[in-house]
């Protein structure tokens, strides 16, 4: 009992002092006041950049790779290979299954299947929001092509605006679409078909002898440079781009101020650049000691310390502790953030506001007020935008 008892008061003197130590040192930060134009040098000195909105920007952004120049007719190619199921073991999962952006889900994207099914990792999110340029799934985690789920559970990334990304994956080891896509065919848990096999497929194929140029052209290789190249041209603009290029009307006033808290709060320190994201890999969660004021009243101390565990801000399903398990993560990309929900590499987040008020603590120490998030959240809508049409053929 006395036992307990101490542990009970460590934990009192702990939240006491944790509320304090956060109180004294994030408090009041008050974020100046900017006119428009302000507020738009201000976001471009920081790194913030808008999406082209010309094909032959998008080059010069892009198109960086010597050993894989893009063409249109490699794009053309890339696309006809991300929306076939074929390429698939059990030829019904597609790079469109998990990566979907398609309006109409019979162009492309399988997930039909899914929701035919008792599918356990769908959540209230994805029954709604399946059709949204998200170029992700909306489950929890997906299952690939031999209904095998990843050993880690992990959340889908979003695949667009992957090209201004230096970094892949959850743990940032892929640093290449061209990589992903190979491990993509490969593994268990995705497409799980090998490289021969692939290769035989598309070689029975007349209209991808016709694509290829040759049959001889037809290699593991070249297939994942052509998808490489597409995946490329899935850049997304919206309101905060016409925002960057001079439109003071394209977003709201509470917009303009959830952007200027994003930048003074330290979002934009990794969530930089065309993509807001992708970037750079930083530990999460940077402040362990945000859990303990976590505790809830109603529960035994017990039980708190019996489930206790300050390593995140949820529960970790699936184990995943990021690159070399040392809690090291790629940054996630925040364009169309609000249709990739749900949040965190498994997922466990469902709201961008919560997601938001996550970061805030446990990333930056800081307790936002519910307008400064509120800000902060307008501004991440300002990131929703559609895949622009470059002139290189329609996107499904």
């Amino acid at each position: 009992m006395k036992q307990l008892l101490s542990y009970a008061l460590l934990i009192a003197i702990v939240v006491i002092s944790t509320y304090i130590s956060i109180g004294y040192f994030t408090h009041n930060k008050v974020v100046p006041l900017y006119s428009d134009v302000e507020l738009r040098n201000f976001a471009l000195s920081k790194g913030l950049r808008a999406t082209p909105s010309s094909f032959e920007e998008l080059l010069k952004l892009v198109d960086n790779n010597a050993s894989n120049p893009m063409s249109k007719e490699k794009i053309a190619l890339g696309k006809e290979l991300f929306f076939d199921t074929n390429l698939s073991k059990n030829r019904k999962t597609s790079c469109a299954t998990c990566h979907s952006f398609a309006k109409d889900i019979k162009n492309g994207a399988i997930l039909s299947d899914f929701l035919e099914k008792d599918t356990p990792n769908i959540t209230d999110c994805s029954a709604c929001h399946l059709r949204d340029q998200s170029g992700v799934d909306r489950f929890t985690f997906s299952q690939g092509d031999a209904g095998t789920a990843h050993p880690h559970l992990l959340n889908t990334q979003t695949i667009l605006n992957t090209g201004f990304a230096k970094y892949l994956t959850w743990s940032g080891e892929v640093k290449s679409i061209k990589e992903q896509s190979q491990n993509s065919f490969r593994v268990v848990h995705k497409m799980n078909i090998e490289p021969k096999e692939l290769e035989d497929r598309l070689g029975a194929d007349k209209k991808y002898i016709s694509l290829f140029g040759d049959e001889a052209n037809i290699t593991f290789e070249n297939v994942n440079k052509a998808i490489e190249v597409y995946v490329k041209t899935l850049a997304t603009r919206g309101t905060y781009d016409r925002f960057l290029e001079g439109d003071n009307d394209a977003i709201s006033d509470q917009a303009k101020r959830g952007l200027a808290n994003f930048i003074h709060f330290g979002c934009k320190g990794c969530h930089h650049g065309v993509s807001l994201g992708g970037q750079s890999i930083q530990r999460f969660p940077l402040r362990d000691f945000a859990n303990m004021y976590e505790l809830r009243l109603n529960q035994s101390v017990v039980e708190q310390l019996k489930s206790f565990d300050s390593r995140f801000p949820f529960k970790n399903d699936g184990g995943f502790l990021g690159k070399n398990d040392n809690y090291l993560f790629r940054v996630p990309i925040l364009r169309n953030v609000a249709k990739t929900s749900p949040y965190f590499h498994n997922g466990s987040v469902a709201k961008l506001r919560e997601a938001v008020d996550v970061m805030a603590r446990h990333q930056l120490g800081r307790h936002m007020s519910d307008e400064q998030i509120d800000e902060i959240v307008a501004f991440l809508r300002t990131l929703d935008g559609e895949i622009v049409d470059y002139g290189i053929g329609d996107k499904k």
